[in-house]
């Protein structure tokens, strides 16, 4: 769980109501700073209402929202200020140019008149749009449309950004360079919060996934590369059954979660490169037949598809 000290994001006791729906069900969630957190759920989980009531443009009837250090019930302008949002469905003015569009959003955010320009060429340049600032909107490719539309989201450089169903309509390559883009605004210091169906492309970028199911968050789990992991999965395979890989692995250093296969294991390895070849040799050298030693990604559908059956099965 996160602290205070490093959250971004806390929700405490959320609950949103549509006439006769209970759309968000005391929802509570803290997202460290840093996180690119994958929102995740059947349609109608409450992903939506979530994001927008992140971003303070839908009022909950309980419950509490920090963005940033700011009330965003009490102060949603200045929640405004702090982060961005992009909705599913999102409009652009089709009749002014790229530059004309973000200065527009630049202004409405309160930036001063005369630090518009460096704003918008900062928010261009960061989504390859600088050659494009005297284009119309109207005339842009959907990939490139969706990319004025993210800028606009960050021209005022917040520390937040909410994205729902970014990647809708796009193709693989356009997909793969807005999953490039998210990593390089996680780096420049950004949290990002995505909504998205295609876990696949959540999966290539994501550091903590959260799942929505009938307006709760019933997980909320550390993906491989997360912010807060300080283990890696790890798989160990062998050619032959050996009857002391568990014994070996129960004994060896920074092992933890250990669970036995017939032909190998998996576990979580707190070390180093130079402490995951340690262990590699250890295990040789008492005749262990490693056949493979490496790494295991989390695969974000599977992690998602497991946990939806154990809520099924009424596991917890």
């Amino acid at each position: 769980m996160a602290t205070v000290a490093d959250s971004i994001i806390e929700v405490r006791g959320l609950v949103f109501e549509y006439p006769g729906v209970r759309a968000l069900d005391d929802v509570s969630v803290t997202i460290r700073r840093g996180e690119i957190a994958a929102l995740v759920g059947p349609n109608g989980a409450g992903k939506t209402t979530l994001l927008r009531c992140l971003a303070a443009l839908d009022q909950p009837i309980a419950g509490s929202i920090r963005v940033d250090g700011v009330d965003a019930l009490d102060s949603p302008r200045e929640c405004h200020r702090r982060l961005g949002y992009l909705p599913d469905f999102y409009g652009l003015y089709r009749d002014l140019t790229v530059s004309q569009c973000l200065s527009f959003v630049a202004r409405a955010n309160g930036i001063e008149p005369h630090n518009v320009p460096a704003a918008v060429e900062r928010a261009a340049s960061r989504l390859q749009l600088s050659d494009r600032l005297h284009d119309k909107a109207g005339t842009l490719s959907r990939g490139l449309s969706q990319r004025l539309a993210i800028a606009q989201a960050i021209v005022h450089e917040p520390g937040v950004l909410l994205l729902d169903e970014p990647a809708s309509g796009l193709d693989p390559e356009a997909r793969n360079s807005l999953a490039q883009l998210f990593l390089e605004l996680q780096a420049q210091g950004m949290t990002l919060v995505v909504s998205s169906h295609i876990l696949a492309e959540l999966e290539s970028y994501s550091t903590t996934m959260l799942i929505l199911r009938h307006g709760r968050v019933v997980e909320h789990e550390t993906l491989t590369g997360g912010a807060a992991d300080v283990t890696t999965p790890m798989h160990l395979t062998l050619s032959v059954p050996h009857p002391a890989l568990e014994s070996l692995l129960a004994a060896a250093e920074d092992v933890s979660d250990c669970r036995m296969e017939n032909l190998g294991a998996r576990f979580r390895f707190a070390g180093d490169a130079q402490a995951r070849q340690r262990l590699l040799k250890q295990l040789i050298e008492a005749g262990v037949p490693v056949a493979g030693f490496a790494e295991e990604r989390v695969n974000l559908q599977d992690a998602y598809l497991e946990r939806v059956r154990e809520l099924d099965e009424g596991r917890p």
